[in-house]
């Protein structure tokens, strides 16, 4: 049975602090549509620059790409996703609502006598399963009509195999390299839910690696054990990472090894990465389809291939989720209840909070000074509301991994207060050192 409370106080938490909003929400909100509030969007953002660093910045074999969102149908008919992208779905004709045709809840056959619906509890209601394509269509040009019918990327890889020959022969790279890019997918779920982890509009961060046949089982393990690596070091709990092998009945078409890395949240052991063995399927179909030869020659060897490739693909959104599940902690403190979001100092959207002790001599405005120039090297927020109890916890509850208090004796002797938030200790740091200080806390 899956546990919500956690995930009920996160979603609150999300809206107090300015992670996550619902979309539209003035209007009664859109669903499974998330807007990302200040802290959100940057949470999100240190995910995607930490692995883009990783992939693209810190390896000489990987170039990045930022395809587009439209892209010519074809290319949806070659990767399969046209005919094949397809969900059994069955309504009831009572209270008008659609399921997956394997949705658990549902008891008996749809479409027969015995059949009940899970929300109304009608019988004999649930229609026959019928096919429901996830992809989103729309129409390019001012003309609806068949010829103008083009799609909402379901995922961003085909931006990368369709653009695999421009980046090799501009980059002058060769095989093994790889491709990696950052973008928005979407996808017309059926059953979305668990706040972020399943949206109808996404991001991915996807990479695709190019390597000779007969290498790619050597490199797909190569990449299963970085991926895991990169995983824990975001700072997620070892024991709560795992990884899981597709059994014969789970691998996609394109799939000759696939492996997930899952996390276990609160409503069960979930993917929020895969490893792919997508052997020549992609690149071979393209070839097939746009009458394009997509063949590598490699001169040292004198011989013509279609390159193998191993895929990594991680949702940015999914692995903001897992970030905030597992910082996410409460802490008896003197009687009170404290709410930490105890994320690597890397992810933390602020990583230093000032505060001026009282509005008064002189503190308010060597606070602002402080303010500014920690701001120039890192995200900082400046607050003089209420007692400094009240705004260490908010700070908590905002990840801030330090907080910069101004008093008496800073006027005086001219040295701060650092709070640290994992452990509450204090240090007294000297101002003409606080920066480097914080940048190597930080650091560490």
């Amino acid at each position: 049975m899956a546990d919500t409370t956690l995930m009920d106080k996160l979603v609150s938490l999300s809206k107090r602090r300015g992670f996550i909003f619902q979309s539209s929400e003035i209007y009664g909100g859109l669903g499974s549509v998330w807007d990302y509030g200040p802290l959100g969007v940057e949470l999100k953002k240190n995910v995607k620059d930490r692995w883009w660093g990783a992939m693209v910045h810190a390896r000489n074999d990987i170039e990045g790409l930022d395809a587009a969102i439209l892209m010519h149908p074809k290319v949806w008919e070659a990767s399969g996703h046209v005919a094949g992208f397809t969900d059994p779905l069955v309504d009831c004709r009572h209270c008008k609502n659609r399921f997956r045709a394997d949705d658990p809840r549902i008891k008996g056959t749809p479409g027969q006598p015995d059949a009940q619906c899970p929300v109304c509890g009608s019988k004999g209601t649930l229609t026959e399963p019928r096919l429901f394509n996830l992809m989103f269509k729309t129409f390019m040009g001012p003309v609806e009509d068949q010829a103008a019918i083009v799609y909402l990327r379901p995922e961003t890889a085909q931006g990368i195999y369709v653009n695999y020959l421009n980046v090799l022969n501009s980059s002058r790279q060769k095989v093994p390299f790889g491709i990696a890019q950052i973008g928005k997918a979407f996808r017309n779920e059926i059953t979305p839910g668990n706040f972020i982890f399943r949206t109808r509009e996404f991001e991915q961060m996807e990479m695709q690696f190019f390597v000779k046949p007969g290498t790619d089982e050597e490199w797909f393990d190569r990449w299963r054990g970085w991926r895991m690596e990169w995983c824990q070091g975001l700072g997620l709990n070892p024991a709560k990472l795992r990884f899981h092998r597709h059994g014969p009945d789970e691998l996609a078409h394109y799939a000759k090894t696939a492996f997930d890395i899952q996390y276990q949240f609160p409503f069960g052991w979930q993917e929020i990465e895969g490893i792919h063995n997508r052997t020549d399927f992609d690149l071979g179909r393209h070839q097939q389809y746009s009458g394009k030869k997509l063949e590598y020659f490699d001169q040292a060897a004198n011989e013509r291939y279609i390159p193998y490739i191993v895929e990594t693909s991680a949702g940015a959104d999914r692995v903001t989720l897992t970030v905030m599940v597992d910082a996410y902690r409460e802490e008896d403190v003197e009687g009170e209840v404290r709410v930490v979001l105890g994320f690597h100092p890397a992810l933390a959207p602020i990583k230093a909070g000032v505060f001026p002790l009282v509005k008064k001599d002189g503190m308010p405005e060597l606070a602002t000074e402080i303010y500014h120039a920690l701001k120039q090297r890192f995200p900082a927020f400046y607050d003089d509301s209420g007692a400094i109890g009240r705004r260490y916890r908010r700070m908590d509850e905002a990840g801030t991994p330090f907080c910069v208090t101004i008093d008496g004796e800073t006027i005086a002797n001219r040295s701060v207060t650092v709070r640290h938030r994992d452990s509450m200790k204090q240090d007294r740091v000297g101002l003409d050192r606080l920066e480097d200080y914080l940048q190597d806390q930080l650091k560490a």
